[in-house]
């Protein structure tokens, strides 16, 4: 088993409050019965989370900033389609004097034919530069396009519920989706999903971000030995949308249950894997030799988890 935990910990100092008072038994004893990888670095700039990076490797994906293929590995596997492809998400953003701002969630109340309505009135100025859409579901639609082929995109968890300025792709490459994203702002304004969503108090669709950028290697690498990790969001919404005290509260859930069984498959003698992920780091624990990890543990002692935690 191998377990995959998002936004274990985050850069707030709210979030370094509600962390002090955290009860996490599960976790310590798992931490204290594995050893930890090696610390995949990174920084609260990079435009793929700790996450998305751990995952990749987890799965055999090449690892470069931005440029994750996730869009082109679902097209792969739903469609049998190779080269490059980006995520498209339609979402709302909180237009200000001096700033844009994502929305923190998907959007509420965004059923499937609103979605479908408003992919078919934007694919013709898509289509004008090369680049096609697909329904996948109501919150995300694929896209494929040369465009895609090379260019970085923030992922959405880093641009949600922040200023969408410093997330835009700097490159001259990104010059046709800039002015797309202009383009169906303009579109957008007066739809007709909007003039309905506003009618029952539901925010408008007013924009859309592009992220899993990129194609995959032809022929693609081969799967990765160990089985794919077990991803586990619950602690995301309240992560993205800094409520600390729901953060706190997915916590101590994950740790009953999914962190509780992992350590008694554990116990049980398999092989079991912990990877936790912060906003800049990430990090895997494993199984080591026990006469080596015993005589660690008393020489240095077991940090606690919170420790754990505030490094990543």
């Amino acid at each position: 088993m191998h377990l995959l935990i998002p936004f274990a910990f985050c850069s707030s100092e709210g979030c370094a409050t509600a962390l002090r008072s955290l009860k996490l038994p599960q976790l310590e004893k798992l931490l204290a019965r594995l050893a930890p990888g090696p610390l995949d670095q990174g920084d609260l700039f990079s435009l793929s989370p700790p996450h998305e990076r751990a995952l990749a490797r987890a799965l055999g994906l090449p690892v470069a900033d931005g440029m994750i293929a996730w869009a082109a590995l679902d097209a792969r596997q739903s469609r049998s389609a190779g080269g490059a492809w980006g995520f498209i998400t339609p979402c709302h953003w909180q237009v200000g004097s001096k700033h844009v701002v994502m929305s923190g969630s998907i959007l509420p109340d965004f059923p499937e034919p609103e979605s479908q309505a408003l992919l078919a009135a934007m694919q013709p100025y898509f289509e004008e530069d090369g680049i096609s859409l697909h329904y996948q579901q109501a919150s995300t639609w694929l896209a494929h396009g040369e465009l895609f082929d090379g260019l970085a995109s923030a992922s959405l968890d880093r641009v949600a519920g922040r200023q969408v300025a410093g997330w835009l792709p700097p490159t001259s490459n990104a010059a046709k989706l800039l002015r797309l994203q202009s383009e169906m702002q303009m579109l957008l304004y007066n739809h007709p999903v909007n003039d309905a969503r506003a009618a029952r108090g539901a925010v408008p669709v007013n924009s859309f971000w592009l992220s899993g950028t990129g194609a995959l290697p032809q022929p693609p690498q081969p799967a990765a030995a160990d089985p794919a990790p077990q991803v586990v969001n619950s602690l995301r919404e309240a992560a993205l949308n800094e409520d600390w005290a729901a953060w706190a509260q997915a916590w101590t859930a994950l740790d009953a249950t999914e962190c509780a069984t992992l350590l008694k498959a554990l116990a049980q003698g398999d092989s079991v894997q912990l990877t936790l992920c912060g906003e800049r780091h990430a990090q895997t624990f494993g199984p080591t030799q026990t006469s080596r990890l015993t005589r660690l543990k008393q020489l240095f002692g077991n940090p606690p988890a919170a420790t754990v935690l505030e490094q990543l």
